[in-house]
């Protein structure tokens, strides 16, 4: 999730870009500071809110690593109110107004609105959690957000949330605060809408979205975007024209339940006269998927999934066609797709395919040596992936429904967060202001299907609110969900943009709005 990600915020979920901060102050990126404004006044403003980012570089730097210092995670309801509230905080510092705490069932969001009384109003999504981590498996402490070293990139900024997605994030709000630094009005209205549980889909946004006044400004916009670092490592960008929906729930298999096994841990050599409810949960996760131990073997699960079209196929190819597979698999540490399928074919499934997937698996004891156990208790943590036209609750009925079938129905689901897929036309203001705004700064974006990842655009794409929502950021950063999770701040690739170049994307995003 988050994944979307540059990791899970852009189709790729194992990419992220970054292009050199220093560039902007000395020798901008062409097009960077050069994108055609509608008329000579509103150029001079742009030219004014840019020349302020050099001089901001070091606290936009100090911003981030202060909030990445401050992790909320929703599963172990870490900083929770504090990350609200330092969100709100954020969003005041630059500028929005009426900025509220929302609260939820569950943790809380922040709404806020900068009136800039111009003619077009957009919406920005931000998520303030991150994913949970385990300190031992970084090479830099997940926390302090140090400025290391990365070979082939630059200085990088690592810890978690970095890139997912505080580091774009941060960006944006930079952004913001350089024209308050420039004393410059922006060139449209903002509506922000945050939540604090993306990184356990989304159970509570809705709650936010849907309340009245928030509804009521959402309606104003031409569309929502959520900052990203869309670059690769060699610079290209790609626009995603949706994302996958997902499920995330746990399945647990329990003596209590089964009334078979023992109620408590026992003595392993007792596995000859009990039964063991580990066993019987790993039988039935080899019913969900074929003896391919991949394909979706769930009844029906196929059954409303959108074939892609024409035009869908096209853009896969065309990415193939320039983007280096060997690149992709050493970023995943890979030697082979699935099935051993091709380059192209693997990217047909990735944007095609609905998937079923353990995120963990856990039973008995897990410490150093052995402890011969029969354990009563057994988890798996499961997400599905759902492509259009999917959706959350059919998929979960249908998943239910195909463990009663096949004699599991004691197995508890417990369901964390889901959502459905969303689409957002090619054609629609947000889709082309992006391109026009990519090509304007030197680059050729390409079309991309859908992200792999999820996030919860579904809320704006579907009614009431029926709005194009997608992803836009210059910069580059990986490692979402992973140990070394990075947001690049100083590039050696003058095709990538680093931190400066990323607040730079921003303000160019704003004027080509307008």
């Amino acid at each position: 999730m988050a994944e979307m990600n540059s990791d899970g915020v852009s189709r790729r979920k194992f990419v992220g870009g970054a292009l050199a901060g220093a560039a902007l102050a000395a020798a901008p990126m062409p097009g960077l500071a050069a994108f055609a404004a509608p008329d000579a006044a509103a150029s001079d403003d742009k030219k004014a809110v840019l020349a302020q980012i050099p001089g901001m570089h070091a606290e936009n730097i100090k911003r981030l690593q202060e909030w990445i210092a401050l992790p909320s995670i929703a599963t172990e309801n870490r900083n929770y109110p504090q990350g609200p509230e330092y969100m709100a905080k954020l969003a005041r510092d630059a500028g929005f107004t009426s900025v509220k705490v929302m609260p939820t069932s569950g943790k809380a969001g922040v709404f806020g609105r900068i009136d800039a009384g111009a003619k077009t109003t957009v919406g920005i999504y931000f998520m303030y959690d991150v994913k949970a981590f385990i300190p031992e498996e970084w090479s830099s402490p997940p926390l302090e957000a140090r400025l290391v070293q990365k070979p082939g990139l630059g200085t990088v900024c690592m810890g978690r949330g970095a890139v997912n997605q505080k580091g774009p994030e941060n960006s944006f709000l930079s952004a913001l605060i350089a024209f308050q630094r420039a004393g410059k009005k922006l060139p449209v209205n903002l509506v922000l809408v945050c939540e604090g549980e993306e990184e356990i889909a989304s159970p509570h946004f809705g709650e936010v979205v849907r309340d009245p006044e928030v509804m009521a400004e959402l309606k104003k916009c031409i569309g929502v975007f959520m900052p990203e670092a869309g670059q690769g490592r060699d610079g290209d960008v790609q626009v995603s024209l949706g994302a996958k929906g997902v499920v995330e729930l746990e399945l647990v298999s329990s003596g209590e339940k089964w009334g078979r096994g023992p109620k408590h841990d026992v003595h392993s050599s007792l596995e000859a006269q009990v039964d063991s409810p580990t066993w019987h949960l790993v039988q039935a996760l080899n019913t969900l998927v074929e003896k391919d131990g991949h394909t979706p073997a769930v009844e029906g699960f196929f059954e409303l999934a959108k074939l892609l079209n024409e035009d869908q196929k096209k853009m896969i190819q065309a990415y193939a066609a320039t983007t280096g597979e060997a690149d992709d698999m050493a970023s995943l540490g890979v030697t082979h797709w699935v099935h051993d399928a091709s380059w192209v074919d693997s990217l047909m499934l990735l944007e095609s395919k609905p998937t079923i997937n353990i995120e963990g698996l856990v039973a008995g004891y897990t410490g150093p040596g052995g402890k011969t156990v029969l354990p009563h208790r057994a988890v798996a943590k499961i997400d599905m992936r759902l492509v259009p036209d999917m959706t959350a609750e059919d998929t979960l009925a249908k998943l239910k429904a195909h463990l009663a079938k096949h004699g599991f129905g004691d197995i508890e689901v417990n369901v964390g967060g889901m959502y459905d897929p969303n689409t957002t036309h090619a054609e629609s203001r947000l889709i082309q202001t992006q391109l026009a705004t990519y090509r304007s700064m030197g680059l050729e974006p390409g079309l991309w299907p859908r992200s792999a990842g999820s996030w919860p655009g579904y809320l704006f794409t579907t009614a009431p609110l029926n709005l194009p929502a997608g992803h836009f950021g210059l910069g580059n950063g990986t490692g979402a969900h992973a140990p070394d999770e990075y947001y690049l701040i100083e590039s050696t690739n003058p095709k990538v943009q680093g931190l400066d170049g990323a607040v730079g994307s921003f303000v160019e995003f704003l004027y080509a709005f307008a």
